[in-house]
């Protein structure tokens, strides 16, 4: 059985919940783990699950041929500076950070760095994630499966061309942040109507969950099942016409092409 070696340069929220999931999953017999993080704390948290603290990017770059660059897009140009002497043909980059590009991650190493861009979620702290991915060349098939067995260890992943990470990033990375803003409208008018957000909380989160079983699993089309609900006079139907008024369809258009266009940006 091959073992893989699979690095972290960085281990807060997302890097832990990969490192986590990565390490917990059937596939992580087959992984030895590393992570640096200039906070110790972060890193000494993954001992429990296995994995092996550095002392720097370089020393994980150094004993790793697939190195997760776990970090904030602002801080790519030291890293990758840091990083560049030890970076090889055989080095696997893996950028979980929104906008960056290989383009740009080979401008800073080396021009044929093999990399592979990913936009995973915060769901994966619970296993629930929903990531995509895209395989940048020269980076095999095999190499890129590696990477996939990892992250299907914490959710689910879907391949995406890499011309279109950028506009990926609204449908499932940022996206949890607009139905938790979505979610809040619902629980602050239950609470203006006096029922509690311990009630009303669950409920809404699980109409959420049932929702987006119906989605996958039900075999309707998305306007099947508005009309599934939508009684002729009914209560549905009344509330619909105020998210139509509202051009709440618009709103989510602008706020993924605000999202787009940030991506684009951080990318330059």
């Amino acid at each position: 059985m091959s073992t893989f070696t699979v690095g972290f340069i960085g281990a807060g929220n997302m890097g832990y919940a990969i490192l986590k999931g990565a390490a917990e999953s059937p596939f992580g017999t087959q992984l030895s783990l590393h992570a640096y993080d200039p906070d110790a704390e972060k890193c000494s948290r993954l001992a429990a699950f296995g994995v092996t603290s550095c002392a720097s990017g370089r020393e994980v770059l150094d004993c790793c041929k697939f190195v997760f660059l776990a970090i904030k897009p602002q801080m790519f140009d030291s890293v990758l500076e840091e990083l560049a002497p030890s970076v090889t043909k055989d080095t696997v980059l893996v950028s979980i950070a929104a906008g960056i590009t290989a383009e740009y991650i080979r401008s800073k190493t080396i021009p044929e760095a093999k990399v592979i861009l990913v936009m995973p979620n915060t769901p994966l702290l619970l296993g629930e994630g929903a990531v995509a991915m895209a395989k940048c060349e020269p980076t095999t098939a095999e190499e890129f499966i590696v990477i996939r067995r990892i992250f299907e260890a914490c959710g689910m992943v879907s391949e995406v061309p890499e011309q279109k990470m950028k506009e990926i990033i609204a449908i499932n990375g940022s996206s949890p942040a607009f139905i938790y803003l979505y979610a809040k409208a619902f629980v602050d008018y239950a609470a203006k109507e006096g029922i509690a957000q311990e009630t009303a909380l669950p409920l809404f989160a699980q109409s959420l969950i049932g929702s987006a079983k119906m989605l996958t699993d039900s075999g309707y089309s998305i306007e099947e099942l508005i009309r599934m609900v939508s009684s002729p006079g009914g209560t549905t139907l009344a509330g619909l016409e105020q998210l139509y008024a509202g051009k709440l369809e618009e709103t989510v258009d602008a706020a993924c092409t605000a999202c787009t266009k940030r991506a684009y940006e951080l990318s330059k």
